[in-house]
């Protein structure tokens, strides 16, 4: 793979210019990364591909355990975090160079400490969490030794807060949470959830909801049921459920940030799990278009090799063109917010990248599976498994829909309605402005006339 990053240089005069290179320890870092998970971690997907978010057991902690250690010692454990926390704390173009590696597995992210929800609970619970409740919940979670949720889509307003109905309610010393979630993704394996709910139904929702920490096992938190996604099956349901809250009473230090502080809790935690979604289907990508060359210059047909074919090498042209295009285009979001250092001030990028995410796995998926025939889509490859994915990454996080507005909307606030009847590009309107302001020039006088003048410009478009 190709190691790319974005990375500003000083040139000449202090001048800021592009690097595409990477460090070369942070290569090296990369490279052992790569071997490691191929040789380590795939394994696991190979033989336990199912139980990633469940807790260890006794023999597959004998497996687990030592593998962790492993990426402790070489100081790439939880790279997202910062030293306090025992992380390295990586900026995202960094964390997007080891993404890639790490999004063709799903164990990777359980060995290196990178798991999603559990990354994005830990940052909002380290940046806002009480030192009472990082000792309770952050350091379990860094630690590796537990995991959690982040209850907030509701079944009739899904994730638009405007719609929510769960409550909270003051009693006494502490709070009562009432309402339904939905798709509340780990639940049945976390031991303690984030739940968004409205504590002050007279203001918006943007002022009028708080986030609480609730262990699992707080009485009147009901399970309802657990849901699969596509492709899922299990005996005991999916890992995404419908949870009642009937009741559930806890205490006032389970409030996480301030009154009222959910909507921006949430950006915050949001944003940044777009963009590692994000990077990690770059990885996810990569495998597909590796499977689809391979199979082009394997299998043979009467006149030669797949990969002799036009329509297959379309294929492969395709999708190395629109992968890396997208692979920049998450590198150049990473260092954007390198440069702010908060994810709300590049929203509109974000939005971006998250809207081409589904589409770029789809499509590059979609040309390996049709280059494999009937066994691109059998169980005895992993192209399915991927194809599936891509309609996922579509409405993770806020669907894509919602993503395309906010890019339109953003983008759209950089102009401004032009005055008059022409647009500001309209050419014979242009033509008169040019000339008035070289009226006085000798060879402003021996241009063609007005109509021919345009004919020529247009036809020079």
């Amino acid at each position: 793979m190709i190691a790319v990053a974005a990375l500003p240089t000083a040139g000449e005069g202090g001048a800021v210019a592009w690097d595409f290179s990477t460090d070369p320890e942070f290569q090296a870092q990369l490279d052992w990364m790569d071997a490691f998970v191929t040789e380590e971690v795939e394994p696991l997907d190979l033989l336990w591909g199912s139980k990633p978010y469940h807790p260890l057991d006794d023999d597959l902690r004998a497996i687990v355990d030592p593998l962790k250690e492993q990426v402790r010692d070489r100081g790439l454990w939880a790279c997202h975090l910062g030293p306090e926390l025992g992380g390295r704390g990586y900026g995202q173009v960094k964390l997007a160079l080891m993404n890639e590696i790490l999004g063709r597995s799903p164990w990777a992210p359980i060995i290196f400490g990178t798991q999603a929800p559990d990354t994005g609970n830990a940052e909002i619970i380290a940046h806002y969490g009480t030192d009472g409740q990082k000792q309770r919940y952050l350091q379990p979670l860094l630690d590796g030794e537990l995991f959690s949720c982040y209850s907030m889509t509701e079944p009739q307003g899904g994730s638009d807060p405007a719609l929510f109905e769960t409550r909270a309610v003051r009693d006494g010393d502490g709070w009562v949470i009432d309402g339904w979630k939905y798709f509340s993704s780990n639940a049945r394996t976390a031991s303690f959830l984030i739940v968004m709910a409205i504590t002050d139904p007279d203001t918006d929702a943007y002022h009028g909801m708080s986030m609480f920490l609730v262990p699992t096992d707080t009485p009147g938190l009901v399970i309802e049921r657990n849901i699969g996604l596509l492709g899922e099956r299990s005996p005991g349901g999916g890992m995404h459920a419908l949870i009642h809250y009937d009741g559930v009473r806890v205490p006032a230090e389970s409030l996480l940030g301030g009154e009222g502080q959910a909507f921006v809790i949430a950006q915050t935690r949001l944003g940044g799990g777009r963009v590692h979604h994000a990077m990690r289907t770059v990885g996810m990508a990569r495998r597909a278009l590796d499977m689809l060359c391979e199979r082009a210059v394997s299998r043979r047909t009467r006149k030669g090799t797949l990969a002799d074919l036009a329509s297959v090498r379309d294929y492969v042209a395709d999708s190395y063109i629109e992968l890396t295009q997208f692979r920049l285009l998450v590198l150049w979001v990473a260092w954007t917010i390198d440069q702010g250092g908060d994810p709300r001030d590049v929203r509109r990028d974000i939005a971006a990248i998250k809207v081409v995410t589904p589409r770029i796995l789809h499509d590059v998926t979609q040309r390996a599976i049709q280059v494999h025939g009937a066994l691109g889509v059998s169980d005895e490859m992993p192209l399915g498994g991927l194809w599936m994915t891509s309609p996922i990454m579509g409405l993770v996080d806020g669907p894509t829909e919602v993503h395309r507005t906010t890019v339109a909307r953003q983008v759209l606030q950089g102009y401004e309605p032009v005055e008059g009847l022409w647009p500001s590009q309209h050419l014979p309107t242009r033509i008169a402005a040019a000339r008035e302001k070289y009226a006085d020039h000798p060879g402003a006088l021996r241009t063609a006339a007005g109509a021919d003048l345009v004919e020529h410009q247009v036809g020079n478009l």
